[in-house]
């Protein structure tokens, strides 16, 4: 039986992808696994037995990813299972800061409070008070996608196109891939530079990968040069943007609304600021995708070893039924030679096995499957080289 830890509350019907072989519960000694959403590990002890960490989501950074490459610990995402869900956002937040509806709504709502005499006039009000929240069409705007090569980038893009507005956006890989994915009419810019695109968007969404090279990614010299009057829409990470620096550039006039899915002290209150309480991958089918994808591929590592959406080791994977397999995760500048020496050790002294390896950016995965349960004496001899981060058995 495999020990299951979740540390946020996890779709079921994800869930019921770890079959009997597994037992999942929020407090679990001794998990091979864990599955989380939001829950911040970084002041965790990660147990002795944990061999996997399954984010129901694409972000990692609540989880310490060094430290766990280190442990020998696989970090599992799920890029892609929330993307239509946060795209439905952005297309709520691009209609919230057009038509000015969320402040229209609650000068409604306000009504209710006002003396009977204007309960009773309410419809009249309404007419003579409509002026104060007019807004603009999203039709033939233009809007700029930071990373459009992601997962919601793509969804994004191709949605506002769809819409009639002019679609642009920066990738730093400009692969084709990417540009297969998108409508022909969508220019995409091969950089990562904000400024090839912000000075003619009427609108910016962010979709960039949160790292330090990205950290205020947005800040007082990009806002700068974006569009006077445009919007910046962020359902990606608040450390994208300096809080600073926009709540500055609002007061300026320089940019007319800000909405962030990342609500904090410093942004509430703020007339142009629209905060959305972190709903970009709450609906049901998003949650429900998420948990599906993480249970997978914590389903197929455990049990096989195989290696799907890491995001601190190479994939691989070893398809076939065996009696047993083993898998090495090692780490060195000179991987590939590592790579090499294991499988010259393991071939000395078993026949008739099969194997999968990748080895990528100092870091390797090997999978061996084996028609018998032991592998005479090789794995003993692999597990004390020094490069050999840990090894797995599986019977």
């Amino acid at each position: 039986m495999f020990n299951i830890q979740t540390l946020n509350k996890i779709s079921p019907i994800g869930l019921k992808e770890l079959d009997g072989r597994f037992a999942v519960a929020d407090d679990m000694e001794n998990p091979v696994g864990i599955i989380l959403r939001s829950f911040k590990m970084h002041d965790m002890e990660l147990p002795a037995s944990l061999a996997c960490i399954a984010r129901a989501g694409a972000g990692v950074n609540n989880i310490p990813i060094d430290k766990c490459t280190d442990a020998g610990v696989v970090v599992f995402n799920t890029p892609g299972a929330n993307a239509n869900a946060v795209k439905e956002l952005v297309l709520a937040s691009l209609f919230l800061s057009a038509r000015k509806i969320y402040q229209g709504i609650n000068w409604v709502q306000d009504l209710a409070g006002k003396d009977l005499a204007i309960q009773n006039d309410v419809a009249g009000l309404v007419e003579k008070g409509k002026a104060n929240f007019g807004g603009t069409e999203i039709l033939s705007k233009t809007i700029g996608i930071v990373g459009i090569g992601g997962a919601i980038g793509l969804k994004v893009a191709n949605a506002c196109h769809a819409l009639g507005m002019k679609v642009i956006g920066t990738d730093p890989s400009d692969s084709a891939k990417t540009l297969a994915a998108l409508h022909l009419d969508i220019k995409v810019f091969a950089s990562t530079d904000i400024g090839a695109i912000a000075g003619e968007c009427d609108y910016i969404s962010i979709h960039a990968p949160y790292m330090p090279a990205t950290k205020h990614m947005f800040n007082a010299e990009t806002l700068k040069l974006c569009k006077p009057g445009a919007v910046i829409i962020n359902a990606a990470r608040a450390e994208l943007v300096d809080d600073e620096a926009m709540k500055a550039a609002l007061n300026a006039g320089h940019i007319a609304w800000y909405v962030t899915d990342f609500p904090n002290n410093e942004l509430l209150g703020h007339d142009k600021i629209i905060t959305i309480p972190h709903l970009g991958a709450s609906s049901e089918e998003a949650e429900e995708n998420c948990a599906y994808m993480a249970s997978v591929q914590m389903r197929e590592f455990i049990t096989k070893g195989n290696v799907v959406n890491s995001v601190n080791f190479p994939g691989a994977e070893l398809e076939g039924d065996f009696v047993s397999r083993r898998v090495i995760l090692f780490r060195d500048d000179e991987a590939e030679s590592v790579c090499k020496r294991i499988q010259e050790i393991f071939s000395k002294r078993n026949k008739g096995f099969s194997i999968a390896y990748t080895v990528k950016n100092g870091l390797g995965v090997i999978i061996f499957g084996l028609a018998t349960t032991g592998c005479n004496g090789a794995c003993d001899i692999i597990k004390e080289l020094p490069e050999v981060i840990r090894t797995r058995e599986i019977q």
